[in-house]
């Protein structure tokens, strides 16, 4: 696989950096910049700029409103919103739905929800995890029966889903639920579509230790969800639930996450004193930086490697799991050694500094705040979206055979 960019490419990354120049608004990169929380309204403003551009779902078909973008410049186009500091794309909708509906989805479904993603009209959040079911996703307990009555086909959903992220702006949550107790764990699941403003569905804040409101508990309640909701065939949804984590799992990954975080970290060492030296030129920590830099650099060639699978139809297996663990590994690193140069000033964590408004010297205080914030919160990315170790157990079944 060739990794020096082309000429052409190197003219798409300058038209990406044209774009964020001209379009990126400076209130919301230093939002992002400086860790700050961005709202609802932030995150919507983005997402109609991207769209209005044609470049928000880069890695869906032409024909369903992606740019037909190859694998590397869609790896182009991350790396450079990350070092303009843009807001991410919630990924809930497009990153991660979309593609499902895509190749799971009926035609009506496709034509009816794909548009919606695109302009706004829904935003989603997804319903996998429950109290008891989190890494071992397979058992879930939410149930949908089936029925028919005057008023057509229809599944009635009761059960309770976790840790549900950006669910209190949502509108659709994409669910997994157990329509046969009787199978096989990943073979009673089905992938069920549920309009958040159905009578019976409630949804409860789950506030961290930080103060953050970004996780729910959603709780349904003999909840009526038309049948024509179904996405695939009843008690196949495990299939699209794999299809759908190979996604999640890329994309925690974070690429272009890290390396904007270690540019952030270099210009943190480049000011920081130790001894009265730069800290960048303290040998202990120069080679941390250093071990950190590699490691990233070795993880862009396997993204490479995986977004050029996805793009000639192929659905990454073993090797999003390992984007999954080493890019966990590499942001929490990076968040850990920015954490560390800060010093003391890392200490404090000064909740006001993340809201709009704060004025406090961005090496200081302020700065210490969201240093410290993003580390502790980063401390959830080798958790979510199946721990670690869970991926570990995949990669010795699909590789080793064990």
């Amino acid at each position: 696989m060739e990794l020096n960019f082309t000429p052409e490419e190197e003219a798409f990354r300058a038209a990406v950096r044209d774009f964020l120049a001209a379009k990126l608004p400076d209130r919301l990169s230093a939002k992002v910049a400086s860790g700050q929380h961005l709202g609802k309204a932030d995150l919507q403003e983005w997402h109609a700029i991207l769209n209005e551009r044609g470049w928000l779902a880069n890695h869906w078909p032409e024909q369903y409103g992606g740019p037909g973008w190859t694998a590397i410049e869609k790896f182009i186009f991350e790396n450079e919103c990350a070092l303009a500091h843009a807001p991410r794309t919630v990924p809930f909708g497009v990153n991660m739905l979309g593609p499902v509906l895509i190749k799971y989805g009926n035609e009506a479904q496709k034509r009816y929800w794909l548009p919606r993603i695109l302009n706004g009209a829904d935003w989603w959040c997804q319903g996998y995890s429950e109290p008891g079911a989190g890494s071992d996703l397979a058992a879930v307990k939410t149930s949908a029966m089936r029925g028919v009555d005057a008023q057509g086909d229809h599944y009635i959903v009761n059960g309770q889903k976790t840790w549900t992220t950006l669910g209190q702006h949502a509108n659709m949550i994409f669910c997994l639920v157990r329509t046969n107790r009787e199978a096989k764990k990943q073979e009673g699941i089905s992938f069920l579509l549920i309009d958040m403003e159905t009578p019976g569905v409630e949804v409860r804040p789950i506030i961290t230790l930080d103060g953050e409101h970004e996780v729910n508990e959603v709780f349904f309640s003999d909840v009526r969800v038309p049948a024509d909701n179904l996405v695939g065939e009843e008690n196949k949804g495990w299939t699209c639930a794999k299809f759908l984590l190979t996604y999640e799992r890329t994309n925690i990954a974070g690429v272009g996450f890290s390396v904007a975080a270690l540019e952030q970290l270099k210009a943190i060492a480049a000011k920081q004193t130790k001894n009265g030296k730069p800290l960048a030129e303290d040998p202990a920590f120069a080679v941390r930086m250093a071990c950190v830099e590699i490691d990233l650099e070795n993880m862009k060639t396997t993204n490479l490697r995986v977004i050029a699978a996805v793009a000639g139809g192929g659905v990454p297996g073993a090797e999003s799991s390992m984007l999954k663990i080493r890019g966990t590994e590499i942001r929490q690193e990076i968040s850990s050694l920015a954490r560390r140069a800060m010093g003391l000033y890392a200490r404090p964590f000064v909740a006001e500094a993340l809201e709009d408004g704060f004025d406090g010297d961005p090496f200081g205080p302020a700065f210490a705040a969201s240093v410290a914030a993003r580390y502790f919160n980063n401390r959830k990315l080798s958790i979510f979206g199946g721990s670690n170790e869970i991926q570990k157990n995949i990669i010795s079944k699909m590789i080793l055979g064990l």
